[in-house]
């Protein structure tokens, strides 16, 4: 069942979403050659309690961190770690906090030092379809037009979006209906309505779509070993159009 939000509901979404982005901004600023993934989960929970907030994802399903750090041909749900980060590396953070009973939740890909051009254009085209996807977010449209709109901004690039993974509904919970995959036929699906709230989050990889869950029942790889880069935020639709919740100066 997909739950609509009030206007209140939604400025309280905003708030928590806000703590996400400005959290996100202060990580990505520390990531460079010889830090680690692990001390980013310990800066994001202390930041985050800081704010009177909650991890919103330590505890969720058993996951033992506050950050999701995954590296490289990690897709999702990578688990921080001490190992130093490598010139040319990227690394995907997804975070998210619940505030005051309401959650946000987004993800960034960043460079460590200088990367490969491969690499860059990953990244590029990954937050392009993400904004792709949020242009499709208006009332009267259709769910899978998002869908779409990522999966076809992925592939005009030559690069494949994961199937196994999917946006989702967000609000009192961290993941409420409706489900948002990010890749489709367009003009399926339920029609998008005011008061609507999505977390839109398309995972694209440079080589095949098809990922492999290790061995710790968490991190997800892409099974031929190429890179992945994961971009999200919170979307609130209104009758003017979508609104990026999770944004600290209202814009991607």
């Amino acid at each position: 069942m997909v739950i609509l939000k009030s206007p209140s509901e939604i400025e309280r979404i905003r708030q928590s979403n806000i703590m996400v982005a400005e959290i996100l901004e202060i990580l990505r600023q520390k990531v460079k050659p010889g830090a680690d993934t692990l001390t980013l989960d310990k800066i994001s929970e202390e930041l985050t309690l800081a704010r009177n907030a909650k991890p919103a994802f330590k505890g969720y399903r058993g996951y033992p961190f506050s950050l999701c750090a995954s590296v490289n041909q990690q897709v999702v749900h990578g688990f921080p770690s001490k190992r130093p980060l490598e010139e040319g590396d990227i690394l995907s953070m997804d975070f998210g906090i619940s505030y005051q009973g309401y959650y946000g939740d987004a993800a960034i890909t960043v460079p460590v030092g200088k990367v490969s051009s491969v690499a860059q254009r990953l990244m590029e085209t990954t937050k392009d379809a993400l904004l792709s996807g949020i242009e499709q977010a208006a009332p009267g449209k259709r769910l899978s037009d998002i869908s779409h709109a990522i999966q076809s901004r992925a592939e005009e690039a030559g690069f494949s979006v994961v199937r196994k993974f999917v946006g989702h509904g967000i609000g009192k919970a961290l993941h409420e209906d409706p489900q948002v995959p990010n890749y489709g036929k367009p003009g399926m699906g339920i029609r998008l309505k005011p008061g609507m709230v999505i977390a839109i989050e398309p995972m694209v990889n440079a080589g095949g779509y098809e990922v492999k869950t290790l061995e710790d029942g968490w991190t997800t790889v892409t099974e031929d070993g190429s890179l992945s880069a994961h971009f999200e935020h919170t979307v609130a639709i209104t009758e003017e159009g979508p609104v990026i919740l999770s944004a600290t100066n209202g814009s991607a």
